[in-house]
Protein backbone atom coordinates (compact mmCIF):
# COMPACT_ATOMS: atom_id res chain seq x y z
CA UNK A 1 0.00 0.00 0.00
CA UNK A 2 2.85 2.40 0.92
CA UNK A 3 4.58 1.62 -2.37
CA UNK A 4 1.40 2.48 -4.31
CA UNK A 5 1.09 5.84 -2.52
CA UNK A 6 4.74 6.66 -3.25
CA UNK A 7 4.21 5.84 -6.95
CA UNK A 8 1.14 8.08 -7.15
CA UNK A 9 2.99 10.94 -5.46
CA UNK A 10 5.91 10.68 -7.86
CA UNK A 11 3.57 10.67 -10.87
CA UNK A 12 1.74 13.69 -9.49
CA UNK A 13 5.05 15.45 -8.95
CA UNK A 14 6.16 14.71 -12.52
CA UNK A 15 2.82 15.96 -13.91
CA UNK A 16 3.12 19.17 -11.87
CA UNK A 17 6.63 19.80 -13.18
CA UNK A 18 5.45 19.19 -16.76
CA UNK A 19 2.54 21.62 -16.28
CA UNK A 20 4.83 24.24 -14.74
CA UNK A 21 7.43 24.11 -17.52
CA UNK A 22 4.74 24.10 -20.24
CA UNK A 23 3.08 27.17 -18.74
CA UNK A 24 6.41 29.00 -18.47
CA UNK A 25 7.25 28.18 -22.08
CA UNK A 26 3.89 29.44 -23.36
CA UNK A 27 4.15 32.62 -21.28
CA UNK A 28 7.65 33.37 -22.59
CA UNK A 29 6.52 32.70 -26.16
CA UNK A 30 3.56 35.10 -25.87
CA UNK A 31 5.72 37.83 -24.30
CA UNK A 32 8.42 37.54 -26.95
CA UNK A 33 5.86 37.52 -29.76
CA UNK A 34 4.15 40.65 -28.47
CA UNK A 35 7.43 42.49 -27.99
CA UNK A 36 8.34 41.87 -31.62
CA UNK A 37 5.03 43.21 -32.86
CA UNK A 38 4.31 45.99 -30.38
CA UNK A 39 5.27 48.85 -32.71
CA UNK A 40 2.99 48.09 -35.60
CA UNK A 41 5.11 49.58 -38.37
CA UNK A 42 8.28 48.71 -40.31
CA UNK A 43 11.15 47.62 -38.10
CA UNK A 44 13.62 50.10 -39.61
CA UNK A 45 11.80 53.15 -38.27
CA UNK A 46 13.99 54.92 -35.67
CA UNK A 47 11.98 54.61 -32.44
CA UNK A 48 12.78 56.81 -29.48
CA UNK A 49 13.11 55.23 -26.03
CA UNK A 50 10.70 56.07 -23.21
CA UNK A 51 10.81 59.82 -22.56
CA UNK A 52 9.10 60.01 -19.17
CA UNK A 53 8.77 57.94 -16.00
CA UNK A 54 5.67 58.18 -13.81
CA UNK A 55 5.64 57.62 -10.05
CA UNK A 56 4.22 54.20 -9.16
CA UNK A 57 1.30 55.85 -7.31
CA UNK A 58 -0.08 57.34 -10.54
CA UNK A 59 -0.87 53.98 -12.16
CA UNK A 60 -1.00 55.23 -15.74
CA UNK A 61 -1.06 51.68 -17.15
CA UNK A 62 -3.75 50.21 -14.91
CA UNK A 63 -7.02 48.86 -16.28
CA UNK A 64 -6.26 48.48 -19.99
CA UNK A 65 -9.23 47.13 -21.94
CA UNK A 66 -8.34 43.88 -23.65
CA UNK A 67 -8.86 43.26 -27.34
CA UNK A 68 -9.04 40.06 -29.36
CA UNK A 69 -7.00 41.56 -32.21
CA UNK A 70 -3.58 40.08 -32.85
CA UNK A 71 -0.72 42.49 -32.23
CA UNK A 72 1.20 40.93 -35.11
CA UNK A 73 -1.36 41.19 -37.91
CA UNK A 74 -1.52 44.87 -38.85
CA UNK A 75 -4.48 45.93 -41.04
CA UNK A 76 -2.75 49.19 -42.02
CA UNK A 77 0.54 49.69 -43.85
CA UNK A 78 3.01 52.45 -43.03
CA UNK A 79 5.54 54.02 -45.36
CA UNK A 80 9.21 54.65 -44.63
CA UNK A 81 9.56 57.07 -41.73
CA UNK A 82 12.07 59.37 -43.49
CA UNK A 83 9.96 59.55 -46.67
CA UNK A 84 6.89 60.43 -44.60
CA UNK A 85 8.77 63.09 -42.66
CA UNK A 86 9.99 64.73 -45.86
CA UNK A 87 6.55 64.65 -47.51
CA UNK A 88 4.74 66.20 -44.54
CA UNK A 89 7.38 68.92 -44.19
CA UNK A 90 6.74 70.00 -47.77
CA UNK A 91 2.99 69.34 -47.84
CA UNK A 92 2.14 73.05 -47.99
CA UNK A 93 3.57 73.17 -51.53
CA UNK A 94 1.75 70.04 -52.78
CA UNK A 95 -1.37 70.02 -55.04
CA UNK A 96 -3.37 68.38 -52.22
CA UNK A 97 -3.02 71.49 -50.06
CA UNK A 98 -5.99 73.81 -50.59
CA UNK A 99 -5.55 77.55 -50.08
CA UNK A 100 -9.31 78.06 -49.53
CA UNK A 101 -10.16 79.02 -45.98
CA UNK A 102 -13.22 79.43 -43.77
CA UNK A 103 -13.90 82.87 -42.35
CA UNK A 104 -15.25 82.87 -38.81
CA UNK A 105 -17.95 84.96 -37.18
CA UNK A 106 -16.66 87.44 -34.60
CA UNK A 107 -18.49 89.08 -31.74
CA UNK A 108 -19.64 88.65 -28.16
CA UNK A 109 -22.35 86.29 -26.90
CA UNK A 110 -23.68 84.80 -23.69
CA UNK A 111 -22.24 81.38 -24.56
CA UNK A 112 -19.02 80.28 -26.22
CA UNK A 113 -20.87 79.18 -29.36
CA UNK A 114 -23.68 81.72 -29.38
CA UNK A 115 -26.69 79.42 -28.73
CA UNK A 116 -27.83 79.69 -32.33
CA UNK A 117 -31.35 78.84 -33.49
CA UNK A 118 -31.98 75.74 -35.61
CA UNK A 119 -32.77 77.79 -38.72
CA UNK A 120 -29.60 79.89 -38.34
CA UNK A 121 -27.34 76.86 -37.76
CA UNK A 122 -28.67 75.04 -40.80
CA UNK A 123 -28.32 78.14 -42.99
CA UNK A 124 -24.52 77.75 -42.89
CA UNK A 125 -24.45 74.15 -44.15
CA UNK A 126 -24.37 75.18 -47.83
CA UNK A 127 -21.12 77.14 -47.98
CA UNK A 128 -21.14 78.65 -51.45
CA UNK A 129 -19.29 81.89 -50.73
CA UNK A 130 -15.88 81.84 -49.04
CA UNK A 131 -16.44 85.39 -47.82
CA UNK A 132 -19.38 84.24 -45.64
CA UNK A 133 -18.46 84.23 -41.95
CA UNK A 134 -19.36 80.94 -40.27
CA UNK A 135 -20.17 80.71 -36.53
CA UNK A 136 -17.46 78.55 -35.00
CA UNK A 137 -17.25 79.18 -31.26
CA UNK A 138 -15.00 81.77 -29.61
CA UNK A 139 -17.84 84.24 -29.17
CA UNK A 140 -16.49 84.36 -25.63
CA UNK A 141 -12.78 84.36 -24.78
CA UNK A 142 -11.26 80.91 -24.40
CA UNK A 143 -9.85 81.11 -20.85
CA UNK A 144 -6.21 80.00 -21.11
CA UNK A 145 -2.94 81.76 -20.34
CA UNK A 146 -1.21 83.97 -22.88
CA UNK A 147 1.93 81.81 -22.82
CA UNK A 148 -0.17 78.75 -23.73
CA UNK A 149 -1.85 80.68 -26.54
CA UNK A 150 1.51 81.73 -28.00
CA UNK A 151 2.83 78.16 -27.81
CA UNK A 152 -0.26 76.87 -29.63
CA UNK A 153 0.11 79.41 -32.43
CA UNK A 154 3.74 78.33 -32.95
CA UNK A 155 2.68 74.77 -33.80
CA UNK A 156 2.89 74.66 -37.61
CA UNK A 157 2.90 71.10 -38.96
CA UNK A 158 1.12 68.36 -36.96
CA UNK A 159 -0.55 68.73 -33.58
CA UNK A 160 -1.80 65.91 -31.34
CA UNK A 161 -4.53 67.09 -28.99
CA UNK A 162 -6.29 65.54 -26.02
CA UNK A 163 -8.19 66.65 -22.92
CA UNK A 164 -9.12 65.34 -19.50
CA UNK A 165 -11.46 67.25 -17.20
CA UNK A 166 -12.68 66.34 -13.69
CA UNK A 167 -9.58 64.09 -13.37
CA UNK A 168 -11.49 61.63 -15.55
CA UNK A 169 -8.46 59.93 -17.15
CA UNK A 170 -4.74 59.43 -16.71
CA UNK A 171 -2.28 61.28 -18.93
CA UNK A 172 -0.37 58.65 -20.89
CA UNK A 173 2.69 59.06 -23.08
CA UNK A 174 2.54 58.05 -26.76
CA UNK A 175 4.74 55.15 -27.83
CA UNK A 176 6.67 54.40 -31.00
CA UNK A 177 7.76 57.97 -31.72
CA UNK A 178 10.40 58.41 -34.42
CA UNK A 179 13.68 60.16 -33.69
CA UNK A 180 12.60 63.43 -35.41
CA UNK A 181 8.93 63.42 -34.44
CA UNK A 182 9.11 65.76 -31.45
CA UNK A 183 10.77 68.36 -33.68
CA UNK A 184 7.81 68.24 -36.08
CA UNK A 185 4.80 67.32 -33.93
CA UNK A 186 3.27 69.23 -30.99
CA UNK A 187 1.45 67.44 -28.17
CA UNK A 188 -1.13 69.45 -26.17
CA UNK A 189 -3.29 68.23 -23.28
CA UNK A 190 -6.15 70.42 -21.99
CA UNK A 191 -7.11 70.07 -18.32
CA UNK A 192 -9.15 71.85 -15.64
CA UNK A 193 -8.43 72.75 -12.01
CA UNK A 194 -9.59 69.39 -10.65
CA UNK A 195 -7.22 67.48 -12.93
CA UNK A 196 -4.44 69.95 -12.09
CA UNK A 197 -4.81 69.21 -8.38
CA UNK A 198 -4.61 65.48 -9.06
CA UNK A 199 -1.42 65.90 -11.07
CA UNK A 200 0.09 68.02 -8.31
CA UNK A 201 -0.87 65.40 -5.71
CA UNK A 202 1.13 62.77 -7.60
CA UNK A 203 4.10 65.13 -7.94
CA UNK A 204 3.83 65.34 -11.73
CA UNK A 205 3.67 69.15 -11.83
CA UNK A 206 4.04 72.10 -9.50
CA UNK A 207 1.23 74.67 -9.46
CA UNK A 208 3.87 77.31 -8.68
CA UNK A 209 5.13 77.00 -12.25
CA UNK A 210 3.71 79.25 -14.95
CA UNK A 211 3.94 76.47 -17.57
CA UNK A 212 3.28 72.75 -17.21
CA UNK A 213 4.72 69.82 -19.11
CA UNK A 214 4.48 66.05 -18.56
CA UNK A 215 6.67 64.05 -20.91
CA UNK A 216 5.78 65.05 -24.47
CA UNK A 217 2.55 66.77 -23.40
CA UNK A 218 2.32 70.53 -23.03
CA UNK A 219 -0.39 70.96 -20.38
CA UNK A 220 -2.95 73.75 -20.91
CA UNK A 221 -5.18 74.66 -17.96
CA UNK A 222 -8.66 75.83 -18.92
CA UNK A 223 -10.80 77.86 -16.49
CA UNK A 224 -14.26 76.34 -16.84
CA UNK A 225 -15.94 79.17 -14.91
CA UNK A 226 -16.12 81.10 -18.19
CA UNK A 227 -17.24 78.14 -20.30
CA UNK A 228 -19.80 75.33 -19.94
CA UNK A 229 -20.90 73.70 -16.68
CA UNK A 230 -20.66 70.30 -18.36
CA UNK A 231 -16.97 69.22 -18.47
CA UNK A 232 -17.64 67.03 -21.51
CA UNK A 233 -18.84 70.04 -23.47
CA UNK A 234 -15.65 71.87 -22.54
CA UNK A 235 -13.72 68.92 -23.97
CA UNK A 236 -15.60 69.36 -27.26
CA UNK A 237 -13.81 72.69 -27.81
CA UNK A 238 -10.30 71.27 -28.34
CA UNK A 239 -11.80 68.18 -29.98
CA UNK A 240 -13.63 69.97 -32.78
CA UNK A 241 -12.22 73.50 -32.81
CA UNK A 242 -8.60 72.35 -32.97
CA UNK A 243 -8.15 74.25 -36.24
CA UNK A 244 -8.98 77.48 -34.43
CA UNK A 245 -6.86 76.78 -31.36
CA UNK A 246 -3.92 75.89 -33.62
CA UNK A 247 -4.44 78.18 -36.63
CA UNK A 248 -1.05 77.47 -38.19
CA UNK A 249 -1.16 73.66 -38.04
CA UNK A 250 -1.70 71.71 -41.25
CA UNK A 251 -2.79 68.42 -39.65
CA UNK A 252 -4.22 67.37 -36.32
CA UNK A 253 -4.93 64.19 -34.39
CA UNK A 254 -7.52 64.20 -31.65
CA UNK A 255 -7.13 61.31 -29.19
CA UNK A 256 -9.40 60.75 -26.20
CA UNK A 257 -7.50 60.72 -22.92
CA UNK A 258 -8.67 57.14 -22.33
CA UNK A 259 -6.43 56.08 -25.24
CA UNK A 260 -2.68 55.66 -25.55
CA UNK A 261 -1.23 56.29 -29.00
CA UNK A 262 0.94 53.35 -30.09
CA UNK A 263 2.12 54.51 -33.53
CA UNK A 264 4.03 57.61 -34.60
CA UNK A 265 1.52 60.39 -35.49
CA UNK A 266 3.40 61.25 -38.69
CA UNK A 267 2.94 57.68 -39.94
CA UNK A 268 -0.75 57.76 -39.00
CA UNK A 269 -1.43 61.05 -40.77
CA UNK A 270 0.38 59.85 -43.88
CA UNK A 271 -1.26 56.42 -44.00
CA UNK A 272 -4.85 57.36 -43.11
CA UNK A 273 -5.17 60.91 -44.50
CA UNK A 274 -2.52 61.88 -47.06
CA UNK A 275 -2.28 58.53 -48.85
CA UNK A 276 -6.07 58.29 -49.00
CA UNK A 277 -6.40 61.92 -50.24
CA UNK A 278 -9.12 62.72 -47.68
CA UNK A 279 -9.98 65.60 -45.38
CA UNK A 280 -10.59 63.45 -42.31
CA UNK A 281 -10.09 59.90 -41.07
CA UNK A 282 -12.15 58.32 -38.29
CA UNK A 283 -12.98 54.79 -37.18
CA UNK A 284 -16.31 53.13 -37.86
CA UNK A 285 -18.33 52.26 -34.77
CA UNK A 286 -17.78 48.61 -33.80
CA UNK A 287 -21.52 47.83 -33.54
CA UNK A 288 -23.77 50.54 -35.00
CA UNK A 289 -24.32 51.74 -38.56
CA UNK A 290 -27.42 53.96 -38.21
CA UNK A 291 -27.61 57.19 -36.21
CA UNK A 292 -30.86 56.06 -34.57
CA UNK A 293 -29.13 52.95 -33.21
CA UNK A 294 -26.66 55.18 -31.40
CA UNK A 295 -29.49 57.45 -30.18
CA UNK A 296 -31.39 54.50 -28.74
CA UNK A 297 -28.25 53.18 -27.04
CA UNK A 298 -27.56 56.65 -25.63
CA UNK A 299 -31.00 56.69 -24.05
CA UNK A 300 -30.95 53.03 -22.98
CA UNK A 301 -27.58 53.21 -21.22
CA UNK A 302 -28.18 56.74 -19.89
CA UNK A 303 -25.19 58.24 -21.66
CA UNK A 304 -27.18 61.47 -21.68
CA UNK A 305 -29.68 62.19 -18.95
CA UNK A 306 -32.30 64.15 -20.92
CA UNK A 307 -33.98 61.51 -23.08
CA UNK A 308 -36.70 63.93 -24.14
CA UNK A 309 -34.02 66.27 -25.52
CA UNK A 310 -32.52 63.32 -27.42
CA UNK A 311 -35.93 62.69 -28.98
CA UNK A 312 -36.25 66.33 -29.98
CA UNK A 313 -32.77 66.25 -31.52
CA UNK A 314 -33.51 63.15 -33.60
CA UNK A 315 -36.87 64.47 -34.72
CA UNK A 316 -35.27 67.78 -35.72
CA UNK A 317 -32.81 65.87 -37.89
CA UNK A 318 -35.47 63.54 -39.32
CA UNK A 319 -37.66 66.53 -40.22
CA UNK A 320 -34.70 68.10 -42.03
CA UNK A 321 -33.69 65.08 -44.08
CA UNK A 322 -31.74 62.61 -41.91
CA UNK A 323 -31.79 59.18 -43.55
CA UNK A 324 -30.58 55.79 -42.30
CA UNK A 325 -27.38 54.49 -43.78
CA UNK A 326 -27.65 52.60 -47.09
CA UNK A 327 -25.22 51.73 -49.89
CA UNK A 328 -26.35 54.89 -51.66
CA UNK A 329 -24.29 56.84 -49.09
CA UNK A 330 -21.05 55.20 -50.19
CA UNK A 331 -18.15 55.98 -50.06
CA UNK A 332 -19.32 56.89 -46.54
CA UNK A 333 -19.13 53.42 -44.97
CA UNK A 334 -21.30 54.13 -41.93
CA UNK A 335 -23.33 56.85 -40.22
CA UNK A 336 -21.81 56.19 -36.78
CA UNK A 337 -18.13 56.73 -36.00
CA UNK A 338 -16.00 55.96 -32.99
CA UNK A 339 -14.83 59.51 -32.46
CA UNK A 340 -12.16 58.73 -29.85
CA UNK A 341 -9.54 59.12 -32.60
CA UNK A 342 -9.90 61.76 -35.34
CA UNK A 343 -7.24 62.62 -37.92
CA UNK A 344 -7.68 65.82 -39.95
CA UNK A 345 -6.10 67.73 -42.78
CA UNK A 346 -6.94 71.33 -41.97
CA UNK A 347 -8.70 72.88 -44.93
CA UNK A 348 -12.04 74.22 -46.09
CA UNK A 349 -14.13 71.04 -45.82
CA UNK A 350 -12.75 69.66 -42.57
CA UNK A 351 -12.78 73.06 -40.87
CA UNK A 352 -16.36 73.71 -42.01
CA UNK A 353 -17.46 70.28 -40.77
CA UNK A 354 -15.83 70.91 -37.39
CA UNK A 355 -17.58 74.28 -37.02
CA UNK A 356 -20.99 72.92 -38.02
CA UNK A 357 -20.85 69.90 -35.73
CA UNK A 358 -19.66 72.04 -32.81
CA UNK A 359 -22.73 74.24 -33.24
CA UNK A 360 -24.95 71.14 -33.13
CA UNK A 361 -23.26 69.87 -29.97
CA UNK A 362 -23.79 73.18 -28.22
CA UNK A 363 -27.43 73.22 -29.31
CA UNK A 364 -28.24 69.70 -28.08
CA UNK A 365 -25.61 67.71 -26.18
CA UNK A 366 -21.93 66.68 -26.48
CA UNK A 367 -22.74 63.21 -27.90
CA UNK A 368 -21.04 63.90 -31.24
CA UNK A 369 -22.00 60.59 -32.85
CA UNK A 370 -25.63 61.74 -32.99
CA UNK A 371 -24.94 64.83 -35.11
CA UNK A 372 -22.13 63.31 -37.19
CA UNK A 373 -24.04 61.88 -40.17
CA UNK A 374 -26.55 64.73 -40.38
CA UNK A 375 -23.80 67.35 -40.66
CA UNK A 376 -21.67 65.23 -42.99
CA UNK A 377 -24.53 64.44 -45.37
CA UNK A 378 -25.97 67.98 -45.55
CA UNK A 379 -22.86 70.14 -45.72
CA UNK A 380 -21.48 71.54 -48.96
CA UNK A 381 -18.69 71.26 -50.08
CA UNK A 382 -18.67 67.56 -49.29
CA UNK A 383 -16.26 66.08 -46.78
CA UNK A 384 -13.81 63.52 -48.15
CA UNK A 385 -13.80 60.95 -45.37
CA UNK A 386 -11.87 57.78 -44.62
CA UNK A 387 -13.95 55.68 -42.20
CA UNK A 388 -11.43 52.99 -41.40
CA UNK A 389 -12.11 49.59 -39.87
CA UNK A 390 -12.25 48.97 -36.13
CA UNK A 391 -9.23 46.68 -36.46
CA UNK A 392 -7.10 49.70 -37.41
CA UNK A 393 -8.30 51.65 -34.37
CA UNK A 394 -7.44 48.75 -32.08
CA UNK A 395 -4.00 48.34 -33.65
CA UNK A 396 -2.86 51.96 -33.32
CA UNK A 397 -4.23 52.67 -29.81
CA UNK A 398 -4.63 50.99 -26.44
CA UNK A 399 -7.80 51.83 -24.52
CA UNK A 400 -7.95 52.19 -20.75
CA UNK A 401 -10.86 52.48 -18.33
CA UNK A 402 -11.71 55.89 -16.89
CA UNK A 403 -10.64 56.85 -13.39
CA UNK A 404 -13.13 55.92 -10.69
CA UNK A 405 -12.25 57.08 -7.19
CA UNK A 406 -14.43 57.08 -4.05
CA UNK A 407 -14.98 60.81 -4.49
CA UNK A 408 -16.24 60.20 -8.01
CA UNK A 409 -18.77 57.67 -6.73
CA UNK A 410 -20.16 60.09 -4.15
CA UNK A 411 -20.40 62.85 -6.75
CA UNK A 412 -22.17 60.49 -9.14
CA UNK A 413 -24.71 59.61 -6.45
CA UNK A 414 -25.37 63.27 -5.71
CA UNK A 415 -25.87 64.00 -9.40
CA UNK A 416 -28.25 61.06 -9.78
CA UNK A 417 -30.31 62.40 -6.89
CA UNK A 418 -30.49 65.96 -8.21
CA UNK A 419 -30.61 65.22 -11.95
CA UNK A 420 -33.31 62.70 -12.73
CA UNK A 421 -33.63 61.18 -16.15
CA UNK A 422 -36.09 63.15 -18.29
CA UNK A 423 -38.13 60.54 -20.14
CA UNK A 424 -39.17 61.08 -23.72
CA UNK A 425 -42.86 61.68 -24.28
CA UNK A 426 -44.12 60.63 -26.67
CA UNK A 427 -41.69 58.03 -28.00
CA UNK A 428 -39.99 58.24 -31.37
CA UNK A 429 -42.52 56.17 -33.30
CA UNK A 430 -45.93 57.03 -31.86
CA UNK A 431 -47.45 60.31 -30.82
CA UNK A 432 -50.81 60.47 -29.01
CA UNK A 433 -51.52 56.89 -30.03
CA UNK A 434 -51.20 57.57 -33.74
CA UNK A 435 -48.29 57.01 -36.05
CA UNK A 436 -47.13 60.54 -36.86
CA UNK A 437 -43.62 60.88 -35.44
CA UNK A 438 -41.24 62.79 -37.68
CA UNK A 439 -38.84 59.81 -37.50
CA UNK A 440 -41.46 57.23 -38.54
CA UNK A 441 -40.14 56.85 -42.08
CA UNK A 442 -36.54 56.71 -40.86
CA UNK A 443 -37.31 53.88 -38.44
CA UNK A 444 -39.40 51.98 -40.96
CA UNK A 445 -36.56 52.15 -43.48
CA UNK A 446 -33.97 51.21 -40.87
CA UNK A 447 -36.00 48.20 -39.79
CA UNK A 448 -36.63 47.17 -43.39
CA UNK A 449 -40.36 47.92 -43.30
CA UNK A 450 -40.48 50.65 -45.95
CA UNK A 451 -42.91 49.89 -48.79
CA UNK A 452 -41.88 52.81 -50.94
Amino acid sequence: MGKLITTLQSKLFCFSLFYLFTSLFLALYVISSQSKCLFRSPAFNPIQPSLFSYPSSYGQHKHAISTTRSTCSSPVNFSDYWDVLKEIKHFGNSPQYSKRIVRYMQGNADSFGGNLSTHLRFSYFDHQNDSTEVPCGFLKKFPISESDRIAMEKCESVVVVSATFNDHDKIRQPRGLGSQTLENVCFFMFIDDITLKGLEYHGLISTKSSEYKIGVWWIVKVSKEDLYQNPTMNGVIPKYLVHRLFPNSQFSIWIDAKLQLMVDPLLLIHSLVISQNVDMAISKHPYFVHTMEEAMATARWKKWWDVNALKMQMETYCENGLQPWSPSKLPYASDVPDSALILRKHGLSSNLFSCLIFNELEAFNPRDQLAFAFVRDHMNPKLKLNMFEVEVFEQVTVEYRHNLKPSDVSIAKKLSMTRKTVRAEPDLLYENGSCCSRCQQYLATMWGESHQ
